[in-house]
């Protein structure tokens, strides 16, 4: 099977994708690209052969999925540089974390092409001596996902690798921002032998359109969203029409805490990697930050200097830690945040500076008071307010004073403190002294406004797959 790694993947997505979409460089404002629209017809189609094609690959043994989701592991890996760069020109960020996104989402087909074979059912003990029960597990059917630009690779291996292990054929819509990642990653998909009606790419004429097609057409019967709890809350009341299965990654608001006992150093640590990945553009991201009275001067200070030595810059240059936001409203948003902070009282640690383009100088934002409207807000930029606390009871409450519940931080070293915080917190993830909590072996997912359903570890296979009880009487 020939591979195209030693060939740029971005000239053979233009050369077979001259369409309506431009895609722009963020850093620059350059055209990189043109991807394909289709019509609410042709999206129709492609759900109508999606479901044909979905029998055939759900009939193949589990095994032979298994092999084609490694090969194409095997080619994301291979054509590693490619793609980061793809995703660096058209998202913006690191090429350094462009590369980790790569490894990251090809880690989700690789261990999904493993939970393919091991989706068992169970024997459950007769009450009945004539009776045997069992349960099997079955695909779903057609499935369906709307993925963001933050996380172009990543968000849809992250869905493709499960739907695809359990037998469904699958159809994303990525953002319109950043599709050429997408593009790009089904290209190698049908290199390593899976149908191109298994595994479909579409654009519409706008993302309302396609969002209404995708929970509403009764062909579909999963639809996974990762978004704003807005658009999620959309999505969720159109697809009760037919009683879609539904999985939502939704907003965030992410507590990043520090406690008088913590290796002060290492929570700064914690604080760089979970703040500013991808330019504060992640729904897992630090999101605003309490640290005790007794140690917040001295936390406040080292997490400054750290910030300071950030360079921000075009993704693709040398030594660059920041490239630009997303959009121009992305920026404004950000910028009107930091304002509002500042009018509320709350200062910045170092003297700051507006950059020209898309380009935001990260911001550690002192002495912070948690009743400002900011903290309520999801940030989604480089922007780090600090808040005190003095009491574990009032650092639970204000931790908690959120409607999101996806992912929550905490640094200390007294192991009755850790589990009692680890049990109070009401979110999906916990990091205890630990910055990263995202793997392909760990359920990923929120509670309350955050979202349902879990993505990545053996529970996101659960997601696309029914359980059959068969009864067999008279024995």
């Amino acid at each position: 099977m020939k591979t195209i790694h030693n060939s740029s993947l971005l000239a053979v997505l233009k050369e077979q994708h001259q369409q309506p979409l431009s895609v722009v460089n963020p850093a620059n404002g350059e055209t990189i690209g043109q991807v394909p629209k289709l019509s609410k017809n042709g999206i129709i189609d492609a759900i109508e052969r999606s479901q044909v094609a979905q029998k055939d690959w759900a009939a193949l043994p589990a095994k032979t999925r298994s092999e084609r989701l490694q090969r194409w592991y095997q080619l994301i890996i291979e054509n590693q540089e490619d793609l980061a760069r793809i995703l660096t020109s058209e998202q913006g960020k690191p090429l350094a974390e462009a590369r980790g996104e790569v490894v990251y989402g090809a880690s989700f087909i690789q261990w999904f092409a493993e939970e393919a074979k091991r989706s068992y059912g169970e024997s459950i003990p007769s009450p009945s001596a004539d009776k045997r029960m069992v349960t099997v597990k079955q695909p779903v059917g057609v499935a369906c996902a709307i993925t963001p630009w933050n996380f172009p690779i990543a968000m849809i291996t992250r869905k493709a690798g499960p739907a695809l292990a359990a037998g469904c054929s699958f159809i994303v819509k990525p953002a319109e921002l950043t599709p050429l990642s997408a593009f790009a990653i089904v290209e190698l998909a049908r290199q390593a032998g899976i149908d191109k009606d298994v595994l479909q790419v579409v654009l519409g004429e706008s993302p309302q359109e396609v969002g209404e097609i995708f929970s509403t057409h009764p062909i579909i019967r999963k639809l996974s969203f990762t978004g704003s709890t807005r658009v999620g809350s959309i999505l969720m009341k159109q697809c009760a029409g037919d009683i879609k299965r539904t999985s939502m990654e939704l907003g965030g608001n992410a507590p990043f805490i520090v406690f008088d006992d913590a290796d002060i150093d290492e929570a700064v640590k914690g604080a760089m990697a979970s703040k500013f990945r991808n330019a504060g553009q992640t729904c897992v991201c630090a999101n605003r930050f309490y640290v005790h009275d007794s140690i917040y001067e001295e936390f406040v200070t080292k997490f400054d200097q750290a910030v300071q030595k950030l360079k921000v810059g075009n993704g693709l240059e040398q030594g660059v830690h920041l490239g630009p936001v997303i959009s121009e409203s992305a920026k404004a948003n950000i910028q009107f945040s930091i304002d509002k902070f500042v009018e509320q009282g709350a200062s910045p640690v170092s003297p700051t500076q507006q950059l020209d383009g898309l380009f935001i100088q990260p911001i550690v934002l002192r002495d912070v008071k948690h009743d400002m409207e900011g903290v309520q807000n999801e940030l989604f930029g480089p922007v780090a307010p600090v808040i005190r606390f003095s009491s574990d009871e009032e650092l639970i409450d204000m931790a908690n004073d959120t409607i999101y519940g996806l992912a929550s931080y905490f640094y200390s070293h007294n192991i009755k403190r850790i589990w009692k915080v680890a049990e109070a917190l009401q979110y999906g993830m916990v990091g205890i002294n630990e910055g990263m909590v995202s793997s392909e072996v760990a359920p990923f997912g929120g509670v309350k406004q955050s979202g349902i359903g879990r993505e990545g570890a053996r529970q996101g296979l659960d997601e696309y797959m029914d359980v059959k009880y068969l009864c067999f009487g008279g024995l």
